[in-house]
């Protein structure tokens, strides 16, 4: 890639993403894609630690091209989530999957979602609500690979119409239909939160074993 792709401002990115490859071959390419353009601009990686599915061609990718790889896997899910084969780079196990969100959250620059199913739409919205509540000020960007998130969009887009989500709150994400674009907008990209919640002081809560407060 050319020389506008290689300086960032994120020093580690976290994944989420899906345990399984798809259907479509184009969810595998957009998984590769995302690693190598990671690599190019020097960008570390996070992500749930598996080794197979998108799960594992992004690590791969990253890996491959010589940057590092931090895998974070609860201690019960580690045979689970490695029986196709060992995950690349450095391997954390954690207690659970509260600290397994909470210890991406906390290593990460920004979040990025490939397509995934129920665990990959709980860590994404969990780190869109953190951000809505002032928690975290990081980028969130969603990978939308052959429209798979569409029907997610316009869900939330009804939620704003009906009154659930503020339009402030809607624009706290980004999203692309390639990983150099989505990268590239998560670069200039602030978010937003709302204003009420954010002056909330989240510290406070650090005794009672709250990860959140630490991102």
């Amino acid at each position: 890639m050319n020389g506008e792709m290689n300086a960032s401002r994120f020093r580690r990115i976290c994944v989420f993403c899906g345990s399984s490859p798809g259907k479509k071959i184009t969810y595998q390419e957009a998984a590769i894609e995302l690693g190598n353009v990671l690599v190019s601009r020097n960008i570390d990686l996070v992500y749930g630690g598996g080794s197979i599915g998108l799960m594992g061609l992004v690590s791969q990718a990253v890996h491959d091209g010589g940057r590092h790889v931090i895998g974070v896997i609860p201690k019960t899910l580690m045979p689970r989530e490695q029986i196709t084969g060992e995950s690349v780079g450095e391997i954390r196990a954690v207690s659970d999957m509260h600290q397994r969100k909470a210890e991406m959250g906390r290593q990460a620059d920004a979040f990025i979602a490939l397509p995934g199913g129920y665990g990959t739409l709980d860590e994404l919205l969990e780190v869109i609500t953190w951000a809505q509540l002032g928690i975290h000020r990081k980028p969130v960007g969603l990978l939308n690979v052959d429209g798979y998130y569409n029907s997610l969009l316009s869900f939330l887009d009804k939620a704003v119409d009906e009154g659930f989500i503020s339009p402030t709150a809607r624009r706290i994400f980004v999203s692309a239909p390639t990983a150099k674009e989505l990268v590239r907008e998560l670069e200039v990209h602030k978010p937003t939160c709302d204003e009420i919640t954010s002056k909330l002081i989240w510290e406070e809560g650090e005794e009672d074993g709250h990860d959140a407060e630490h991102v």
